[in-house]
Formats: structure tokens, C-alpha cells, sequence
């Protein structure tokens, strides 16, 4: 048996982005992964599979588990020869309790490796614009807890003192006791005018914070409705909050926009999004299913008789090329084709093979694609292979087969399916509190999101979304189903569909 050993790594503030590279390789490769309240859940999407995820969260008033069964987790887990990730909410030793379970992992002989992370002052000060440390006001930096105990919820720090020695002050954990913390610096000496910042769900898009003053903070907090998650930091750099407060004011910060798309084709839309400011949906209205076909192998057999090989999107040309190298270890097998690709999106899923692309329309829709490749004069008498999916318009094969007299052949190497929402948290928080924007970039997310709109439906007091298109054919079919159009992407580009949700609910 394999000896086993404990990973004890800081998740990071919140933002997924922040946390390290080694931090990310163990989460990928570990065996065990035991998680915290404050760890992102997009980090567990990170694990390989058959990984056992097991949460362990605890919060004020709501406790999962003891720390006691915790460490007791961990040290079985190892025990029987698994790699264990210990996953933690900022740094493991920062009010982490990383030191008590390193205690008792070391007690009972287990290998264990602490992976550090930003710790959440750190993030909630650089994403509300305040250097902790400042040559003009503060030299020093004091990390605080509020309370100790999250199971009893007792302070003690004595504050007083703390009030005496300057520098900034960064207390964790405190929103549940900050009257009796802000009067106890007022009593050490601390002016009521002291500044003070509050910043909630700090590095997320969810970000909220607030700036006021040592006496005013606890009614203004209240009266923002900001709550724990937090960290308050107290001192003359939280001044810097009304100029350098960067994070809150980009173009979407604050709004909730719903993207539609697949899983996989999620990911790069959601950044873009993202690194806008805007808090992200995700309602994957189709999911993508490999194709089986026992046509597959007579095509890819037949690769060298192909004169173009055209990709109608980026899944067919990742599953194309699945299949491909599951059948061969060489990529000459391929042969001397030449390659069509319908938008930038697609053509960079095929250069991930350091293939060179021939053929990009200016427009991505099939119509584009299928006059550009009639204006080569390339294809009477010619050989192409379509690569497709299941629910891709006829127009592309009937416009090459008519006008352009070359024999086609189709390979559907996906299937889209309507994704069950009925489990997706995204889809809970959408019924619950709406959204500014929801996308739809192809006809069949707008079909799905018809189909399904029973399990979608708005609470009272919900944001209303604005619909917003990706182009002429998503709009099209939106106005079939009866979904209003409230904007539509000049271009079929997702930084012509971002701009358009800029200039719509920006």
C-alpha cells in the first residue's frame, strides 16, 4: 500500500484565479479532497475522477461537522494510503486552524505539506484599493479575530490594546461583535474618525464593500445589508478606498448575467465576463454528447481522399480530433487536406494541433462559410467532409453540394442534448433572484431555455433579465418562441456579444 499523506493548501480569498499553481496540481491529482464553506465550489469541478469530494464546512450558526471528526477525516484518509487534500478557505494558517490539524497529523504520524495562499485581508484590501501599508500612515499590519471559536463565537482580543500600537488593523470574523469591537478601540484611544472599510465576499464578483468611519461603521453596515462573509480594516489607509477602489467600478460589476451555452463551451465567455465585473450564471441549457457512429472509422480511414475538411463549430473539431488520435498516434494521418473552420472560436480549437486553417469566413454562419468556400473555385468534383452535430442547418452541405458540385460527406460527431436544470444551483439562484442579462448564442439554447422555462421560473421581487442575442439566427429563433430580443451582437463574435451586454445593462 502506498503511504498517504495530507495536503493542508489555502484556497485563496475566493477568487479561483488566485490560487497558486501548486495549489491547483494537488487539488487535480489528489485522491481525497475535503473542503471548506470559504473554498470556491469551482475548485471541486478541478479533481479527477472517482476523487471522493467531502464537504466539512462550518459557519456561524450552521456547523456540518466538529473540528474533532474533521482531523479525524483526515488522518483515516491518509491512513489507508490516499493522497488527502485539506482544502481551506484563504491560508491554511491564518484562522484556518491549519496549526490544530497539523497538530494532530504529526500526532499520529501522517506526512502532511502546508501550501500557502493569500489570505483574505490580502485580497479584500487589493480588490477595495487598500494598501495595507502606506509610507505616509502605516507601517505595520495587525491581523485580528473577532472570535476565536466559531462554535461559541467568543472575542479574545482585547482591542483596547491593539487601538495603541497604529498601523492598519484587518480583523477576520468580526461583523457578528463590530459594536463592541469598534467601542473598544474607541475606548484604546482610537478617534471615531478613524477610517474603516468592510468588504463582503471579497475577490468575487458578488463583491460589496462600504467605507465609513470608526463610529459610524456598525449602523452603516446594517444599513448596506452587508454580512459574513467579511473583513473590516480599520486605519488611515482605508482612505485610499475612495480613489483606488478599482474592483466595484468596472463595467459590469454588480450586475448577474446567465450564459446558456454548454459546459464546455462555457469557459472562455464566463472570463470575459467575468473579468468585466460581472457576477456569472451558469445555465448550461445543452449538454454536449460524444456521437457514436460505426461510420467513424471508414471516414477517418478515408482521410487521404478528402480534398477540405470544414469544422461548424469548436466541439466538433475537439471531438473530431478525439476520435482521430484514438485511432491514430500521427498527425501526417490526416493527410494533405485543406481546412475550413466557420469563426475565430473554431479555427482555435483545430491550431491546438498546430494545424494551419485555411479558410475563416468574416461572418460565422454557415452561409458565409459556404460562399467563401465557393469563391476558392476549389470544389467541383472535390471531396469535403462536414463536421458537424446533430442539429446543424442543411444550408452549408446543400450550397456546396448545388453551387459549388462537390460531393460532401457529413460526420455528426456530437449530439445536442436539453440539460436538466433541476439540480443546478445556478438555476435556484436565477428563480430566486433573477439576473440583469441572459444570453443565447444558437438557436437550441433558446429552444431549451423555452422548453425548460417551467423549472425557471422568477421569483416575485426577481431581477427581470434582458435578452440579449449572439446574432441574426439566435434572434431569429428567439422571436419564433416568443422571447423578446433586447439586444443583438453586431458581430457573431463573443467580444461583439460582450459588448453588446455593455451597452446594454452596463
Amino acid at each position: 500500500m502506498s503511504e498517504g499523506k495530507v495536503f493542508l493548501v489555502g484556497a485563496g480569498p475566493g477568487d479561483p484565479g488566485l490560487i497558486t499553481v501548486r495549489a491547483r496540481s494537488l487539488i487535480e491529482s489528489c485522491d481525497v479532497l475535503v473542503y471548506d464553506y470559504l473554498a470556491n465550489a469551482d475548485l471541486k469541478t478541478w479533481v479527477k475522477p472517482g476523487c471522493e469530494c467531502i464537504y466539512v464546512g462550518k459557519r456561524p450558526g450552521r456547523h456540518s461537522i466538529s473540528q474533532e471528526k474533521i482531523e479525524d477525516i483526515l488522518v483515516e484518509h491518509a491512513s489507508a494510503g490516499k493522497q488527502v487534500v485539506r482544502l481551506k478557505g484563504g491560508d491554511p494558517f491564518i484562522f484556518g486552524r491549519g496549526g490544530e490539524e497539523a497538530c494532530r497529523l504529526s500526532a499520529a504520524g501522517i506526512a502532511f505539506e502546508v501550501v500557502p495562499a493569500v489570505t483574505a485581508a490580502l485580497g479584500a484590501a487589493a480588490c477595495a484599493g487598500i494598501p495595507l501599508t502606506h509610507r505616509g500612515h502605516s507601517s505595520s499590519v495587525c491581523f485580528l479575530t473577532g472570535h476565536e471559536d466559531i462554535e461559541r463565537g467568543d472575542m479574545h482580543v482585547d482591542f483596547a490594546k491593539f487601538a495603541q500600537i497604529g498601523g492598519t488593523l484587518c480583523i477576520y470574523m468580526g461583523m457578528g461583535h463590530i459594536s463592541d469591537i469598534t467601542e473598544k478601540l474607541m475606548a484604546g484611544g482610537l478617534s471615531p474618525k478613524t477610517p474603516v472599510a468592510v468588504v463582503e465576499w471579497a475577490t468575487l464578483p458578488r463583491q460589496r464593500s462600504l467605507r465609513a468611519t470608526l463610529g459610524t461603521v456598525a449602523e452603516a453596515k446594517d444599513k448596506a445589508g452587508l454580512k459574513p462573509p467579511a473583513i473590516v480594516i480599520v486605519g488611515e489607509v482605508a482612505r485610499y478606498y475612495d480613489e483606488l477602489n478599482w474592483f466595484e467600478h468596472r463595467p459590469l460589476s454588480g450586475k448577474r448575467v446567465v450564459v446558456t451555452r454548454a459546459r464546455e463551451q462555457a469557459g472562455e465567455l464566463r472570463a470575459k465576463l467575468e473579468s468585466l465585473g460581472a457576477e456569472v450564471l451558469s445555465l448550461p441549457l445543452i449538454d454536449i454528447i460524444e456521437a457514436e457512429s460505426h461510420e467513424t472509422a471508414d471516414v477517418y480511414d478515408g482521410m487521404a481522399n478528402y480534398d477540405w475538411v470544414v469544422f461548424t463549430s469548436p466541439n466538433g473539431a475537439r471531438l473530431f480530433f478525439k476520435k482521430f488520435f484514438e485511432k491514430f498516434t500521427d498527425l501526417r494521418c490526416i493527410g494533405g487536406v485543406r481546412i475550413a473552420c466557420i469563426g475565430a472560436a473554431t479555427a482555435r480549437e483545430v491550431e491546438r494541433y498546430h494545424l494551419a486553417v485555411d479558410l475563416i469566413p468574416e461572418t460565422a454562419v454557415a452561409e458565409s462559410l459556404a460562399d467563401a468556400l465557393l469563391a476558392t473555385e476549389t470544389l467541383d468534383s472535390r471531396t469535403v467532409l462536414v463536421v458537424t452535430g446533430n442539429r446543424n442547418r442543411d444550408v452549408l452541405v446543400r450550397k456546396l453540394e448545388d453551387e459549388g458540385r462537390a460531393i460532401v460527406d457529413m460526420l455528426p460527431v456530437y449530439r445536442n442534448e436539453p440539460t436538466d436544470l433541476s439540480e443546478e444551483p445556478d438555476a435556484k439562484s436565477f428563480r430566486e433572484k433573477g439576473a440583469d442579462a441572459i444570453l443565447f448564442t444558437s438557436a437550441s439554447t433558446v429552444e431549451n431555455f423555452v422548453a425548460q422555462s417551467g423549472q425557471l421560473q422568477l421569483a416575485k421581487g426577481a431581477r427581470r433579465p434582458k435578452a440579449i442575442s449572439m446574432g441574426p439566427i439566435t434572434s431569429a429563433a428567439m422571436k419564433e418562441k416568443g422571447v423578446p430580443v433586447d439586444a443583438e451582437a453586431k458581430e457573431q463574435t463573443l467580444d461583439s456579444l460582450v459588448a453588446a451586454v455593455i451597452k446594454k445593462i452596463g
